[in-house]
Parts: structure tokens; sequence; C-alpha cells
């Protein structure tokens, strides 16, 4: 891995910046090296981190990467500068659901690593954009197991677990879709466009 890259994990990880798991980070990395996806929307850029490994495993790629923070929007420009894939990334500074709403770009590839109380809204517009054959990679979807347990869930994080349920619960009967679940970092699922 690019050394700046390497600094920039250790950085986010002492300022509690999310960023994707080492463990999640080689599956997505294994699993776009495998289907070679062209035209990648990321939703969540953070620092740029997960955004800058995709295009660096992907040389031929373009990413269009979305964030609602400022800070990170700037932060994640200089990361692209960095590493050297500024050229091909197309940066939105906007809120998620407003720019999925909108826009009318394809993408056969979506990498979900935004605010998880809001997936399945997200879900029925990203669907929309996604080609035929195209791929959903969602990160983070057993929330750090309360997902999956049945104990109490502590009141501020109670709307997050019930809504990545019913995301769980409602791609799982998308007779438009074949959806993975896998036992990685904080639980990943593919969801496969048919």
């Amino acid at each position: 891995m690019d050394k700046y890259l390497e600094n920039l994990k250790k950085y986010a990880n002492e300022n509690h910046i999310p960023i994707i798991s080492d463990s999640g980070c080689d599956f997505l990395l294994d699993f776009l090296g495998k289907t070679k996806p062209n035209n990648i929307l990321e939703i969540g850029t953070a620092v740029g981190y997960s955004g800058s490994l995709i295009l660096k495993t992907l040389p031929s790629a373009r990413l269009v990467t979305v964030e609602k923070n400022e800070n990170f929007v700037h932060f994640a420009k200089q990361t692209f500068e960095k590493v050297n894939v500024y050229d091909r990334v197309t940066q939105i500074h906007d809120d998620a659901y407003n720019f999925i709403k909108n826009t009318e770009e394809k993408f056969d590839f979506v990498f979900l690593d935004g605010p998880k109380g809001q997936y399945l809204k997200y879900y029925l517009y990203i669907k929309k954009l996604l080609k035929t054959g195209g791929y959903i990679f969602v990160d983070n979807i057993y929330f750090h197991n309360l997902v999956l347990g049945p104990e109490f869930v502590k009141h501020k994080l109670r709307t997050i677990v019930v809504n990545l349920r019913k995301f769980i619960d409602f791609i799982q009967h998308d007779s438009e879709v074949k959806v993975t679940f896998y036992e990685i970092g904080d639980g990943i699922a593919i969801i496969n466009k048919l």
C-alpha cells in the first residue's frame, strides 16, 4: 500500500474518522479485481481512503464520490491528488440522498458506506442508478453486531439498528436482486442487480 495511504489510515483511526476495516478493504479490493467495474459511485468520501484504494486497484475506472461534510471534501481532494488519482475522481459536495435522487448517471458498482440509518431510503434510488448486472457493496451492515443481537440497544443507536434491520429484510425479499451476506469486518452485503 502507498505510504501516504498507510499514514492516512493511522490518522483516521487515531481521530475516530470512520474508514473501511482492513478485512473489509481486502475483500472489497479483491471483489473489484474480479468484477472490474468502470463507473463507480461511492456514498461517503470521508478522507478519500477507500476511494483512493478503489482507483489504485482499477487503473481505468472512474469514481463519483459524494460527501456532505465540507472539511472532508477538501481533505479527500488532497488525498486524491497525493496518490495521483484525482484526474479520475468527480467529487460531489452534497447530501447523498439529494444527489442520488437527482442524478441521471448510471453506475456498474456502488460502494455504500454512508449514514447507516439511511440505507433503505438510499437503496430505492441507488438501485435505479445501477446498471443490470451491477453490484452494490454495503459496508457495516451489522453495525457493531447490534443488528444481529437480541440485546437491548441504547436509545441513541436504536433508530440506526431498527432501520438496518428493515433494510436487510427489504433486500432479502427484493426479487430484482441477488444478495449475499459476509461476516467480514462489521458485516458486508453484496447486492447484484439481476
